[in-house]
């Protein structure tokens, strides 16, 4: 039988929200629960530089409140170390991070930024943190990873999300291989980054994928049905799909 896909679920949008207006509605912690309630397997957050989002206190609280684990994404900075070494969350992905950027716009570079990475990814995994690495789908990229020595990669789907036809198969492809090589050379392997209802079938059918991370296109949807059955229904569709 397949091994069960997890889902982890990012609540940052529902932070979003709330500081738009400011004050405390919608909570994001909330929303954690409830996702977890609904048949999410982690939750996933991540404190940005500017805060736009999540704040230090929703990250207090997630660590203390949640029964399930909780995977904060991060940027390589002594900021942001020293607040995973405080809390010290299930796991931690590192992610590239720019301020003008809406939303994370591509994988780390990890062969580029080996020497620059490699003391945080040591102190993290010294403390007992699981790290990842949110990459791009290439050979070389995984290589980095497994020898930086972090013991999970998350692929980014963004540009299969983004595309259609035969490029959106071209990048699925190329999604499938990376999979397929971070197996062979040790790693576990998550994938994530734009992923909806009609796109996450083919990424949840990889057998060599454990984990999908999807936060944005879930509480936009939530808008229409509701967060839980949101939930239920991405995770009906990677069950389905995995089956």
């Amino acid at each position: 039988m397949p091994t069960k896909l997890r889902l982890g679920v990012n609540v940052d949008h529902v932070a979003t929200v709330r500081n738009a207006r400011g004050g405390l509605h919608p909570d994001p912690v909330r929303a954690a629960l409830l996702a977890a309630e609904a048949g999410a397997d982690g939750i996933t957050a991540h404190l940005r530089e500017d805060r736009r989002h999540i704040s230090d206190h929703d990250i207090e609280r997630l660590r203390t409140q949640l029964h399930v684990p909780l995977n904060l994404e991060m940027a390589a900075t002594e900021e942001m170390l020293a607040i995973a070494l405080k809390h010290k969350p299930h796991a931690v992905c590192l992610v590239p991070e720019k301020r003008e950027e809406r939303t994370t716009e591509g994988g780390l570079d990890v062969a580029g930024q080996h020497n620059q990475l490699a003391p945080y990814v040591q102190k993290l995994v010294g403390a007992g943190i699981r790290v990842s690495m949110f990459i791009e789908a290439e050979a070389r990229q995984l290589d980095a990873s497994k020898h930086i020595g972090a013991p999970v990669v998350e692929l980014h789907t963004g540009r299969y999300c983004e595309t259609t036809g035969t490029e959106r198969e071209k990048q699925l492809q190329r999604i499938n291989a990376a999979a397929e090589y971070a197996a062979k050379i040790g790693l576990e392997c998550h994938a994530g980054h734009g992923l909806g209802y009609d796109t996450v079938g083919p990424i949840a059918a990889i057998p060599t994928v454990a984990e999908l991370n999807i936060g944005h296109f879930l509480v936009g949807e939530a808008i229409f049905i509701g967060f839980a059955e949101s939930i239920k229904r991405m995770r009906s569709l990677m069950d389905a799909a995995r089956a």
